[in-house]
């Protein structure tokens, strides 16, 4: 029997045209996960003590507490509770990674990090960090992420951060002529509504124009730390309104753990990352962002992996308090890798390092979560992969393209990080021009080409 229709085209063409309308416009207010790289984690370091070569520093000193309290991989990985099978090419990796790149992303603070100080001293050392950071692009010192965070929109403290920021641009331009390091940002902390985010790209915008910078070159990070950022007097979230305040700037919101418990009554004693209340804040924030093409980040651990004894000038310690020593951090250790599982467990793929002996441990979670799904990541992109191209090859439509991206976002995110090579990548069947073009459309396009 051949097949018949009802509607014409008189009615079809108007509906489908106003269709496709309504499906550009979802396509731009949703343009999907951002493609580019996303730090595994954020070093928050008070803007006074920072130099050109801090991120070099913080590695040596990383290796030296990981050479002090686990100076192998088994006992690393017992530390840890880490899969023994595992341990050797995690211990390995996390070494490579401190000795090659120690630190992915490293935010100058002027707030908590740094406190309230005289208004000249404040001033002083923007001028010296910004020196600094030119400094370090010039010498090709700094980490591949950099920013300062300024301290929060509030009608106190609001004169101040902006002085602060604008001081700093100023003398970080005049010192480049112009030029700013790759992915710089400013991080505006405490938000609360989103005229506060509105006003920093205004005053953003007049930077760029006076110093003749293309618009929105300078980009901005949010950091969620108030309940009224999650849910706003309305009862909605007025998370998505801060970020299209913005526009193209925003390139990620951050989860500000202990001021957000703080701001929830929750007592100090129980003010830690796997707290309910944090688990609400990050699904609010997952699903109220998802697909704005801004990158989402986990807070800080606040227990620091440091020795409670030290011995006195000449003195040493007892064999007691050595073994203190070693308990102490390694506890520290592994409730920091707990706490950073977790994180990617639940989708939240950056996180803050308060210490530097937490980068041993922030790079042992990261290689662990993406070494324990290698396998079955790759029979699972590899099979995707052959089925989407013939599906493309025969004519069939293949709409399944988020889930494409999403597979090759994993690979994308452990071999920027240093957690797989290039070889265990290249077991998925892609090349690696199709990794660099970071677009699973585009591989599809590629393979329909040839």
């Amino acid at each position: 029997m051949k097949p018949q229709t009802t509607l014409d085209s008189k009615s079809l063409k108007p509906a489908l045209a106003a269709l496709a309308k309504r499906n550009a416009a979802y396509a731009r207010r949703f343009p999907g996960d951002f493609a580019g790289r996303q730090p595994v984690h954020t070093v928050y370091g008070g803007a006074h003590l920072f130099k050109s070569d801090s991120a070099a520093k913080l590695g040596e000193l990383a290796l030296r507490s990981l050479s002090r309290y686990a100076p192998d991989a088994e006992t690393f990985a017992l530390a840890l509770g880490l899969d023994p099978a595992l341990a050797r090419k995690v211990y390995d990796r996390v070494v490579d990674k401190l000795k090659r790149e120690p630190v992915e992303d490293f935010r100058i603070d002027f707030e908590d990090g740094y406190g309230h100080r005289p208004d000249a001293e404040e001033d002083g050392h923007a001028v010296c960090a910004a020196l600094e950071v030119a400094r370090g692009l010039e010498e090709n010192s700094l980490p591949p992420f950099i920013g300062i965070r300024v301290k929060t929109f509030s009608n106190e403290l609001a004169g101040r951060s902006v002085r602060t920021m604008d001081i700093f641009l100023t003398a970080l331009i005049r010192q480049t002529k112009g030029r700013l390091p790759d992915w710089f940002c400013v991080t505006l902390p405490k938000i609360v509504h989103p005229g506060q985010a509105a006003t920093l790209a205004k005053l953003l915008g007049a930077f760029e124009k006076k110093k003749k910078l293309k618009p929105n070159t300078i980009k901005v990070e949010l950091m969620v730390e108030t309940p009224q950022s999650i849910i706003g007097a309305d009862g909605s979230s007025p998370l998505r309104a801060m970020v299209d305040a913005l526009g193209a700037r925003c390139t990620g919101a951050h989860f500000g753990t202990y001021d957000y418990t703080a701001s929830c009554n929750i007592t100090a004693a129980h003010q830690h990352m796997l707290h309910a209340s944090c688990d609400f804040a990050k699904s609010v924030m997952q699903v109220t962002l998802a697909g704005a093409g801004v990158t989402l980040s986990d807070g800080a651990t606040n227990v620091m992996p440091v020795a409670p004894h030290r011995p006195a000038p000449g003195a040493y310690l007892s064999a007691e308090q050595d073994r203190e020593n070693v308990d102490a951090v390694r506890r520290a250790w592994r409730l920091h890798f707990e706490h950073a599982t977790n994180s990617l467990v639940n989708g939240f793929y950056q996180g803050w390092d308060l210490h530097p002996a937490q980068l041993p441990t922030r790079y042992a979670a990261v290689d662990a979560f993406f070494l324990s799904g290698l396998p079955a990541a790759t029979a699972r992109l590899k099979n995707f992969i052959e089925k989407a191209a013939q599906a493309t090859l025969v004519g069939d439509v293949f709409d399944d393209a988020a889930t494409g991206q999403g597979l090759l976002n994993y690979f994308l995110r452990a071999r920027n990080c240093g957690a797989i090579t290039a070889e265990e990548a290249a077991a998925t069947g892609l090349t690696p021009e199709e990794f660099a073009s970071r677009s699973f459309l585009k591989i599809l396009e590629g393979r329909r080409a040839r």
